[in-house]
């Protein structure tokens, strides 16, 4: 029988295995009823890596390159520009998921949901990330894919609440994380129903989006019930902590810090808030130097 959590170090395992014990245990005061355990988490930063691009970025790049004979005015527009220039710089300061969206929105308007689908498929089956040259699902963070499973086996439900692409994510959730796409959580756009039963992806966003202050809107939307664990790493997931660390009984919010350049990547950029209120608030900054044993899957 394998360990469980056995990618994280003892100390960070052991605190993890304690709050889990305490909220399954009928005797326990902080006991939680399984209908109630609800876990959120964040994708980007958090389950998987970030750096140099958002992934769902890295997939948007090549179709905007792609269409951009087919519209002239991009080169000069943002979003389009920042993509078309080749500029990581210039890249890297795109707004998530703002610009992100607006460029999913306006490069795969039209196409019918399974076209989409089948495009991210596409890219997951062959794009490699640059520094490592492996498939970006093998970049996922061992650690967190553990927790969320060890969650799961103590009849915990995990939703993936995601600032990206709610349709983005669905086609990959159970594959990369074990999550069923019914249980994620994500920005959005809007769809046409056809009478052929197909849908049709509009360059039109939902709103709000699911970030920041939006995350426990859509949390709220789509579950309808406040999660007692929920796990981020930047600013956009303040709102979403505190969500969860406001409810009356027992709760875990776990703010990942980045700060192993060696094996990942060291940056507090769009983290500077988070960890700052993490000093005052009740939760656990997880430091992936300390706290993580190994970080990618073998």
């Amino acid at each position: 029988m394998s360990t469980p959590l056995a990618s994280w170090h003892p100390q960070a395992a052991q605190r993890l295995q304690q709050f889990v014990s305490a909220v399954t245990d009928p005797s326990h005061s902080a006991y939680v009823e399984p209908s109630d355990r609800i876990a959120t988490f964040d994708n980007d930063g958090t389950l998987w890596c970030e750096k140099p691009l958002y992934i769902q970025l890295a997939f948007v790049v090549e179709r905007v390159k792609a269409l951009a004979a087919e519209h002239p005015q991009w080169p000069h527009e943002e979003p389009f520009s920042a993509v078309l220039s080749g500029d990581l710089k210039r890249l890297q300061q795109l707004r998530m998921p703002e610009d992100v969206l607006t460029l999913v929105a306006a490069t795969h308007a039209g196409m019918t949901q399974a076209e989409f689908q089948a495009d991210v498929v596409t890219f997951f089956d062959h794009a490699r990330h640059p520094r490592w040259q492996r498939p970006y699902t093998a970049l996922v963070y061992q650690p967190m894919v553990e927790l969320v499973q060890f969650l799961q086996q103590h009849q915990f439900t995990v939703y993936l609440c995601s600032a990206g692409g709610l349709d983005f994510m669905r086609v990959i959730s159970a594959r990369a994380y074990g999550i069923p796409p019914e249980h994620v959580v994500g920005s959005s756009i809007q769809k046409k129903y056809r009478p052929d039963g197909t849908f049709e992806r509009t360059a039109e966003l939902v709103k709000p989006i699911n970030d920041q202050a939006g995350k426990p809107v859509l949390i709220e939307r789509h579950i309808g019930k406040r999660p007692i664990l929920a796990g981020g790493n930047s600013d956009g997931d303040i709102a979403m902590l505190d969500y969860v660390t406001q409810r009356s009984g027992a709760s875990l919010a776990l703010l990942l810090h980045h700060d192993d350049a060696e094996r990942e990547y060291a940056y507090d950029a769009g983290a500077e808030a988070a960890l700052t209120l993490a000093k005052e608030r009740p939760w656990q900054v997880v430091s992936m130097r300390s706290d993580f044993l190994t970080i990618f899957p073998e």
